[in-house]
């Protein structure tokens, strides 16, 4: 039996569920359908952004709707026109096999005379962006003055964005005698007045605690200085050779600005913000989902309502003014029981503030150093031989062996695995080789993300994401195998097929001899005292101590090549 069953659900939509392959509620929807279904009542949700709110609100609303009546029944609110579209598309998903339900979307940047049309053809739900439904019923084209259900989602999103007003007019449109579900990430006094005003004696559920960011969510934060904050970016990507990531900015300019510099660069990355047509947002997104882009650079606004999978970092470029909105940001990544990582790249004045996110979200910042130009080089030279080994060979290459034999005969088997590595990592390694140390020496808690301070060893081993591990499950399994205290394990960095930890120097011959001929799944495990450069060259710079060495100087001032290839190889297209 699928456990949504045991909630009350129908048919028609267990139906849709298992259709989904859905099999086990989340919290939130295993605590808020059953209420739902039970009584007409108000409520008040409060639960992590990706945690299942729109079935937890969708399924209720479905069963309660009466899809023989064309009347609009319910209004669904969300922040912006990405997850208006989004929420349409699943409320479409889930009614599939209720016979004669419709759902329309209602949004700015589309056609205001189609979407009426729409509605005029009778739609029971509606789900709209709170500028677009004020729009259309002041102009009389939409009729909320007899709904039965109206759903607050992301509430505290459309306030941070000012709609405060907006759904306050929208609100007053609607009987009195009508069922308002509230969904919010975070309960700021905004969000409490609009309860307070607009709702009787709702039900509260609380899936965590109030404000509190999730517990799958790394948080680490990096100290530059203003002018590294591009290079610090940089270098984060490039310790993170997987990476799949959003990049938050503050303004339109910044993320304009930042995304062509990346592209620039040779990364995968494209832009996201107010400017941007709705086909250019289309077409981004589209390529962010397939993962042709990895590093998407956009506004808060923009990204609001962005469900994608999978999200590895999300990158705090700059901080945002609010401490909810970071709450919000984090929340991109660490999704559906995986593990995440948020970074703050920041400079010292900022320190404090994230002091003050540490006490909102009840949770700790790891002070991490940006890496080395060879830290980065190291893993790099680690990712291109698993990359090596991973790769399935293609047997249109047959016909060429004998060619390629007799060319690469007189090297032996050393040698020329060094010159397949070095076509790649000579790249990584000219640009870096001499690069500047990035950080600022603001913290006490900062230390390097490959050697992890005095004291400690940092240790290489050949299991990662490919092995199933994150940086949670990779901790805990090397607390369970070494027997170990947690707190002795850290800064642990998970990449593709191996994968990077700390320990304490009093314990490394423990770990090595532990580790010694150790087996996980049938694969030997190779475990090694991870070798960072020597305090020589780390100290060394090249001339200027510029971060960019293919940088060529015009006019007394630095800029680079017209080619704009840097140092990741041939420029990606990208949208922006």
């Amino acid at each position: 039996m699928n456990k949504f069953e045991l909630l009350g659900l129908e048919p028609p939509i267990i139906q849709a569920i298992n259709d989904l392959g859905f099999t086990e509620p989340s919290e939130v929807q295993e605590k808020s359908i059953p209420l739902l279904l039970q009584d007409e009542t108000d409520m008040v949700a409060l639960a992590q952004t990706g945690t299942g709110k729109t079935a937890a609100f969708g399924f209720p609303l479905i069963q309660k709707i009466m899809p023989e009546s064309r009347t609009t029944q319910a209004i669904i609110l969300s922040p912006t026109r990405e997850l208006c579209l989004q929420i349409t598309k699943e409320m479409q998903a889930y009614s599939k096999y209720v016979k004669g339900l419709s759902t329309v979307a209602v949004y700015g940047g589309a056609s205001i005379t189609e979407q009426a049309r729409q509605l005029k053809k009778g739609a029971q739900i509606v789900v709209a962006t709170p500028g677009r439904m004020k729009d259309m019923i002041g102009r009389r084209l939409v009729d909320i003055s007899r709904i039965d259900y109206c759903i607050l989602d992301e509430a505290d999103e459309m306030l941070n964005m000012g709609f405060y007003e907006d759904i306050r007019d929208i609100l007053s449109n609607t009987p009195e005698e009508k069922s308002t579900w509230l969904f919010s990430a975070t309960m700021p006094r905004e969000v409490a007045q609009i309860a307070k005003k607009f709702m009787h004696k709702p039900i509260e559920i609380t899936v965590g605690e109030r404000n509190v960011g999730a517990t799958t969510v790394m948080h680490e934060y990096y100290t530059v200085t203003g002018r590294d904050r591009y290079p610090a970016l940089k270098r984060l990507a490039d310790a993170n050779p997987d990476i799949f990531s959003v990049v938050f900015c503050r303004t339109k300019r910044d993320t304009q600005r930042v995304a062509e510099k990346l592209i620039e660069d040779g990364y995968n990355a494209g832009a996201l913000h107010g400017d941007l047509s709705q086909n250019q947002r289309d077409l981004v997104m589209g390529s962010f989902r397939k993962k042709q882009i990895q590093m998407l650079v956009a506004t808060d606004v923009a990204a609001r309502g962005i469900d994608v999978e999978d999200i590895t970092h999300v990158i705090n470029y700059q901080l945002p003014d609010e401490i909810e909105t970071y709450t919000h940001r984090s929340g991109r990544t660490g999704r559906a029981g995986k593990s995440g990582v948020s970074m703050v790249i920041l400079t010292r004045s900022e320190l404090r503030r994230i002091h003050a996110i540490e006490k909102k979200i009840k949770q700790q910042f790891l002070a991490k150093k940006i890496p080395t130009g060879m830290e980065i080089c190291e893993i790099q030279l680690y990712h291109l031989a698993s990359k090596i080994k991973n790769t399935e060979i293609n047997e249109a290459i047959s016909p060429y062996l004998p060619a390629i034999h007799d060319v690469l005969q007189e090297l032996d088997r050393e040698t020329l695995i060094k010159k397949m590595v070095a076509v790649e990592f000579s790249r990584f390694h000219a640009y870096y080789s001499k690069a500047k140390d990035l950080n600022t020496s603001a913290d006490s808690r900062a230390t390097s993300s490959m050697e992890g301070g005095k004291g400690t060893t940092r240790f290489f081993i050949n299991i990662g994401e490919r092995d199933g591990f994150d940086w949670k499950s990779l901790k805990d399994f090397l607390k369970s195998t070494l027997d170990l205290d947690r707190d002795d394990i850290f800064r642990v960095d998970v990449k593709d097929s191996f994968s990077f930890f700390n320990t304490n120097e009093g314990v490394a011959d423990h770990v090595l001899n532990v580790l010694r001929d150790f087996k996980h799944d049938g694969r030997l495990i190779n475990v090694e005292p991870s070798k960072p450069e020597s305090s020589g060259r780390r100290k060394k710079r090249n001339k200027g101590g510029k971060d960019f060495p293919n940088k060529k100087k015009r006019n007394g001032a630095s800029t680079r090549s017209k080619k704009g290839k840097g140092h990741r190889g041939k420029r990606r297209s990208g949208y922006f």
